[in-house]
């Protein structure tokens, strides 16, 4: 009864909530260090998403990033970057004109390589977290600016190798533009 009671009232507060579907999309400046070697990459990268909550309260985004990588990570013609991302917000309202948010969550992808010699792709997966804010410019449209982390994990070159799967930081600056249905 305790469960069905606590489950009624989460989907009414969902429900009669201020929580609405928002799409959005930006610009990343991604500053990427790889722990086997410690060399830092730098790349641009635009992000796609869409979400569902409330720009003073929660939300959960899914979001698609195409990073336009043409540096050397792991061979000679290391392409784009793919990665989708699945996070929770937490905004917070302090009557100010902007309003601050923390969100984690994490995502997976593929980087097109030549050092996979079977695929031509490098699969990882990441856990993200992220600090930021919300600037509304009117009832439907808000300025997203953030920092975010994120922890990489490639799987490993060679599968037939001992050595561990190469793993990266990933620092992020975002901005970008959400609109409010």
């Amino acid at each position: 009864m305790k469960k069905l009671l606590l489950i009624s009232s989460f989907c009414s507060s969902v429900l009669l909530a201020d929580a609405g579907i928002y799409i959005g999309t930006g610009y990343a400046y991604n500053s990427e260090t790889l722990s086997t070697t410690n060399k830092t990459i730098s790349n641009n990268a635009a992000r796609i998403k869409i979400g569902y909550g409330d720009i003073k309260a929660y939300a959960i985004e899914l979001s698609f990033d195409y990073i336009d990588n043409n540096k050397f990570y792991f061979a000679q013609n290391d392409g784009e970057k793919y990665g989708f991302n699945i996070e929770l917000l937490k905004a917070f309202d302090f009557g100010i004109f902007f309003n601050p948010f923390l969100k984690a969550g994490f995502g997976g992808g593929y980087m097109k390589t030549a050092a996979d010699l079977h695929n031509q792709k490098l699969s990882y997966g990441s856990f993200n977290f992220g600090v930021g804010a919300f600037i509304p410019l009117s009832k439907h449209f808000d300025l997203e600016i953030a920092y975010e982390y994120k922890n990489l994990s490639y799987e490993k070159l060679d599968i037939t190798s001992s050595l561990t799967n190469p793993k990266s930081d990933l620092n992020i600056a975002y901005c970008g533009f959400n609109y409010r249905f």
